[in-house]
């Protein structure tokens, strides 16, 4: 059987306000010429359809005009919800649309109901694991603790059961959304991170024929058999170097798979320039990237006037403006606040703001605690409303708020 692996579409997602719709458009318009050039049995799509839970309109009829698409070329989808999605929202109508051989997988009770696919070989049982936020199903999955481990661990515990009880020689599939160990992450990714602990061993989709994964926006071969198909379009620049692709995967009689990567349309190159207003305003080997979205980070010692303005009569697209000084020889070096920041979780950034405001006196394991506690609390209550679980928000919301009130007076000792 042949299957197009792709995710992290992002429907109404922008890059530096610059709207990306005409370009995701063009992607599926690719997607759906490729499933007919290249003979595709099942499209997997492992989730972040849009791009928040509540998508503009614009989004929505693009995704509606896919779905119909799709259904029209006869060939079976599998999509699962991600943590942009609300899931909710996504799975409205699943039942109808099954019957159009569109495959929703957005309950995590679900998990160990697979789409049933068939070609010459048998059957290929494929389980759709949609994004499972720890403090959300850890009850329904009654693991001891609200790790991403743990209950994708759980998840994939029911898929084995079941497909024990399968007929001997049927071939898996799962699609999973998550950040799987030995990934490399950009920074257009939303931090899913749960107590510091966010990463889940590949180990854990052992003894599965093909993990479709979804989340981290680069093209990934973590094992032969767990693949990140990575987002179509680039939606930060700390994606500029990555070559866009979607899975064109085979999978034979025996389980064994042959992957090919297939480009996806490319707008506009991404291309990162720094150096001196005046060098890149007059460096030829630069021509090149003219027509490229440009992120461009000076180095003059004293602001240059119009910047910004000077910049786009050579690079009409540049979306992006960072200043950083070059220091004289010998000279310190002064990172730039963006630069301090740059990699530190939300967590570190809270824990070097106590040390400061207490003469540099860092906050013990206990704070430290706290501190994890609140910025849980919050996540996940925004990952609550945005599924549409009123209740768990509320109570989220009374603990958010109780632990930031814990971490204020617990923290604030000794700032005068």
């Amino acid at each position: 059987m042949r299957f197009l692996h792709t995710s992290d579409w992002h429907l109404g997602r922008s890059l530096h306000r610059v709207p990306m719709l005409t370009a995701q458009s063009a992607f599926l318009d690719h997607l759906i010429t490729t499933v007919h050039e290249r003979e595709v049995d099942a499209v997997l799509v492992a989730g972040d359809i849009y791009d928040r839970a509540v998508p503009p309109l614009s989004a929505v009829e693009l995704f509606d005009d896919a779905l119909h698409r799709l259904a029209a070329a006869q060939v079976p989808t599998v999509m699962i919800s991600g943590n942009h999605d609300s899931a909710r929202r996504l799975g409205v109508g699943a039942g109808l649309i099954d019957r159009a051989g569109i495959h929703l997988r957005t309950d995590p009770t679900g998990c160990a109901t697979p789409v049933l696919l068939s070609d010459a070989h048998g059957e290929i049982a494929c389980y759709g694991l949609p994004y499972l936020e720890p403090a959300l199903v850890k009850d329904e999955f009654k693991t001891a603790k609200a790790h991403h481990e743990a209950v994708i661990a759980a998840a994939m515990g029911r898929v084995r059961a079941d497909l024990a009880t399968r007929p001997a020689g049927t071939r898996s599939i799962v699609l999973a959304h998550a950040f799987v160990a030995g990934g490399q992450e950009s920074d257009s990714e939303r931090d899913i991170t749960v107590g510091g602990v966010a990463a889940v061993p590949a180990g854990v989709f052992h003894g599965i024929d093909y993990a479709a994964l979804g989340h981290l926006h680069g093209c990934q071969t973590i094992t032969d058999r767990v693949r990140y198909s990575g987002s179509p379009l680039a939606y930060s620049f700390s994606e500029s170097t990555h070559r866009k692709t979607m899975w064109l995967v085979d999978l034979d009689a025996h389980g064994d798979i042959h992957a090919e990567r297939v480009n996806t349309p490319t707008p506009r190159p991404l291309a990162r320039l720094r150096g001196t207003l005046d060098g890149l305003l007059t460096d030829e080997s630069l021509d090149r990237h003219t027509g490229s979205f440009v992120e461009a980070t000076l180095t003059d010692a004293a602001r240059p006037v119009d910047p910004m303005a000077r910049l786009t009569t050579r690079f009409p697209h540049t979306l992006s403006l960072v200043f950083e000084p070059e220091r004289p020889a010998g000279g310190p070096a002064i990172p730039s606040y963006a630069q301090r920041l740059r990699g530190r979780a939300d967590q570190q950034v809270a824990e070097d703001f106590v040390a400061h405001v207490r003469g540099g006196e860092e906050p013990d394991d206990q704070e430290r605690a706290v501190l994890r506690e609140a910025f849980d609390e919050v996540r996940v209550a925004t990952a609550a409303q945005e599924s549409g679980d009123v209740r768990v928000v509320s109570q989220r919301t009374t603990g958010a708020v109780r632990s930031g009130r814990q971490a204020s007076h617990g923290i604030g000792r000794g700032t005068g």
